[in-house]
């Protein structure tokens, strides 16, 4: 029975998983009233919560205390605050039960979840905020393929949302404006398997300010920024030689997105692979999820021996589970 502690950064949650199975998966997220996250104000949030969620997620369970093997935290990467906060709750739970601690990279978390609906060796189109990865086991780590070159696709898309007035999260509301918007031209920007969006952020943002259609420009976005992401996704299917796509983060939840996957796909003889939405965002299940791999595996570590990687990066970990 292993209980699972997501706080990398707007979102804190408690998942459990036993035996595979998904028993609880709560959490609460900070919704800033304008702006973006501020890092300490997550940490507070993420203290504020952590407990009525502990227990909330233990009476959805139906399991006592006493059950719990170990704790899987994402120390790793994350909002050095958030980390911070989900470490102080995690040790504090650990000492209480006398159980050890499983760390778990949150990206990692987002393709071993991808094993729960059926995929065993896929490539992962990681497109999160802060992350934006093409990610594959290759020679006991899991390698990433291609990424980012600037900013992750949900941080990109959300500060087009702010610029055109839309509160955070911006994706959901882009994604509802696409719906009636015709296609604009914008930079389509791919180094080799790699993407960057900076540049695509400029000229949206300048065709808003000459007036150009939220409808029109969130359609263009939709229509530029994704297939990117699928090109790259596909290169990494055909270098790898791997046939299964498997898609994880928040911004994997928008349809649009999953549509031409499914589509790339079904032309390649690949299968595709998309989680429930609870398990594409930030969530806890996914890191009880992982923990419990893991674990089983033989990884576990004193509490007081656990700290957070606010910059770990996929391919530093090796994966000695696989």
């Amino acid at each position: 029975m292993i209980v699972g502690v997501e706080c990398t950064a707007h979102t804190f949650g408690i998942g459990i998983v036993d035996k595979g199975k998904i028993l609880a998966n709560v959490k609460d997220m900070y919704s800033p009233a304008s702006g973006g996250i501020v890092p300490m104000d997550s940490a507070k949030h993420h203290k504020n919560v952590s407990e009525k969620l502990w227990n909330e997620a233990l009476e959805k369970s139906g399991i006592s205390e006493k059950d719990i093997d170990a704790i899987a935290l994402s120390n790793a990467p994350g909002l050095s605050p958030c980390l911070i906060a989900g470490l102080h709750f995690a040790k504090e739970k650990a000492a209480e039960l006398g159980v050890p601690i499983v760390p778990v990279n949150h990206c990692i978390a987002h393709l071993e979840i991808g094993r729960s609906v059926g995929a065993h060796d896929p490539v992962l189109l990681y497109a999160s905020g802060a992350n934006t990865q093409i990610i594959a086991f290759a020679a006991g780590k899991y390698r990433i393929f291609g990424e980012t070159l600037d900013i992750g696709v949900g941080n990109f898309i959300d500060k087009v949302a702010r610029h055109f007035g839309m509160p955070f999260p911006g994706g959901p509301k882009l994604e509802v404006a696409a719906k009636t918007g015709k296609y604009i031209e914008l930079p389509y920007s791919i180094k080799g398997m790699d993407v960057s969006f900076s540049g695509m952020q400029t000229k949206l943002q300048q065709l808003f300010d000459k007036g150009a259609k939220v409808e029109d420009l969130a359609f263009s976005l939709q229509e530029t920024a994704f297939p990117m992401l699928v090109e790259a996704a596909e290169r990494a299917l055909a270098h790898t030689g791997k046939k299964e796509l498997v898609l994880g983060g928040g911004v994997a939840c928008n349809s649009r997105l999953q549509e031409m996957c499914r589509i790339m796909c079904q032309e390649r003889g690949a299968k595709f692979f998309c989680p429930e939405r609870s398990l594409l965002v930030d969530n806890a299940a996914m890191i009880a999820y992982t923990g419990e791999i893991m674990f089983n595996s033989g990884i576990k570590e004193n509490a007081k021996n656990v700290d957070i990687k606010p910059r770990e990066r996929t391919d530093e970990v090796n994966v000695i589970w696989r």
